[in-house]
């Protein structure tokens, strides 16, 4: 059975120091936002091999590692997602879409977000109806908040930045340190494709916004541009 052997392969490639590690690194404490992750201590990577060795697992046994405390499980079944996402047609696209929505809760750190949400949610709502982003941006969850930031990647890196925009004028007064991280960054790669737009948003807003969400927004630019703000 193909879950049983994927997760006894990740079970072989634990690494308790690494897991230690990274356990500190995500929060993963009492009252912290990865309260209850549990890491088995393996390297992005090396996940990446696995998942594409087990490409043709079901929605259902993907369900099951994304159910899982194990954040390793959670990882490799959303790089397994992506992969069967980018190879389905327009159908099974919605389904993938549809499977990820409902599983929200269970992509609960940046990683799996970072890694998932642009190739997925960012994809498929394209040129398409994007309520969707809003109606996560507006979640009380930190990970939909998320989810909404960073599905708009997708839309930076084909140059179009007014859904960004939206959404970052919409999380500009969020309070989680995570968010403002990831509005910068929001704001720095659309710098990286139109320094004008970006510019004009941070000399509007830069009062307002999070010292965190700045610092990341203008981490490119040249030293007079930075001291002009």
């Amino acid at each position: 059975m193909l879950l049983d052997k994927i997760k006894k392969d990740l079970l072989q490639l634990r690494n308790p120091e690494r897991a230690k590690n990274l356990s500190w690194f995500f929060k993963t404490d009492k009252g912290q936002y990865g309260e209850g992750d549990v890491f088995l201590g393996i390297q992005v990577p090396i996940q990446r091999k696995v998942a594409n060795r087990y490409i043709d697992l079901s929605l259902t046994d993907l369900q099951e590692l994304l159910s899982s405390k194990i954040h390793e499980y959670r990882l490799t079944a959303l790089l397994i997602l992506v992969s069967k996402y980018e190879k389905a047609d327009s159908l099974g696209k919605k389904d993938i879409f549809d499977f990820y929505l409902k599983n929200t809760e269970n992509i609960n750190n940046w990683d799996l977000v970072d890694l998932s949400a642009p190739r997925i949610i960012g994809d498929y709502v394209y040129n398409k109806d994007i309520s969707i982003l809003f109606k996560l941006a507006k979640s009380n969850n930190l990970w939909e908040r998320r989810i909404a930031v960073l599905s708009t990647f997708y839309f930076i890196r084909n140059s179009d930045f007014d859904a960004a925009i939206s959404i970052a004028e919409l999380l500009l007064y969020d309070e989680h340190d995570l968010i403002h991280k990831a509005v910068g960054w929001l704001l720095r790669e659309i710098g990286k494709r139109d320094q004008e737009i970006e510019e004009q948003f941070v000399r509007e807003y830069c009062l307002q916004m999070p010292r965190t969400m700045l610092r990341y927004a203008i981490e490119k630019f040249d030293e007079k541009r930075r001291n002009s703000i």
